[in-house]
């Protein structure tokens, strides 16, 4: 989370191009949205199990961050693929990531105008709609999520592989167990990943070259290959430092 801030600044200062990162995680980690309380985790479960805990720069609910492709855009203010409103650059964004795994053989579709359903303060992200959201057979395949800063624009957004999507209710408070597998039956009714939808494993690679071939055809785009600077590595150390490993960032309520 610190690189993909440390990036966005380097692009703001004109240091960095534009940027699509696509990476997995190390232990497994639950990552919390920008405003969402930290409350909602369970610690004893969280740590029993070996798994971190983050929050993101950008908004939404909880993700557990484990067998999946994440993929991070960070781009200046300006750049005209993000131009417009917050919906205007997510439905461009929207569109490659549908293309994306359209590649990987899913038969999905993007929801334009997903209406609100179950608990408005539902913890789990995969669990909650939203406009331009992309799905199988009705449920949820990819989780994104956007922030606007005076740096510019990073949309945050998880494609599950594989996995048992409902491990992310043991990290997570509930009132009692019977809440816990309740919210457990609703993520299976609503989420899916890659594997679950094909019938067979797609590795990490093969989704990672899904992403760029769909990312430059569907926005007009030529990337090249680059490995993080020793400046953004340095101001990413910075901000765990100052922030992502600090309790006042981290442990908001």
């Amino acid at each position: 989370m610190a690189l993909d801030e440390a990036i966005l600044e380097h692009i703001h200062r004109g240091d960095s191009l534009p940027t699509l990162r696509l990476y997995a995680w190390s232990p497994a980690c639950l990552s919390l949205g920008h405003a969402q309380s930290y409350a909602d985790v369970d610690m004893l479960r969280l740590q029993a199990r070996g798994w971190d805990v983050v929050r993101r720069l950008t908004g939404g609910r909880a993700i557990l961050h484990t067998d999946e492709l994440t993929y991070s855009v960070a781009t200046p203010a300006d750049e005209p693929r993000v131009a417009g409103t917050v919906l205007e650059s997510y439905n461009r964004l929207a569109r490659a990531l549908l293309r994306a795994v359209q590649m990987l053989g899913l038969p999905v579709e993007m929801k334009e105008h997903a209406g609100a359903s179950g608990p408005s303060l539902n913890p789990v992200c995969f669990e909650v709609p939203s406009t331009y959201e992309i799905t199988v057979n009705g449920r949820k395949l990819i989780g994104s999520a956007q922030a606007r800063k005076r740096e510019g624009v990073l949309q945050h957004g998880s494609l599950p592989l594989s996995g048992d999507l409902t491990r992310i209710c043991q990290a997570l408070l509930f009132t009692d167990e019977f809440a816990r597998e309740e919210a457990a039956a609703r993520l299976l009714a609503r989420a899916t990943t890659v594997e679950s939808v094909l019938g067979h494993p797609v590795d990490w690679e093969t989704a990672a070259q899904a992403f760029i071939h769909a990312f430059e055809s569907e926005l007009g785009l030529t990337f090249e290959e680059g490995e993080v600077s020793k400046s953004e590595l340095a101001r990413a150390e910075e901000l765990i430092r100052d922030k992502y490993a600090h309790p006042a960032w981290t442990e908001r309520s």
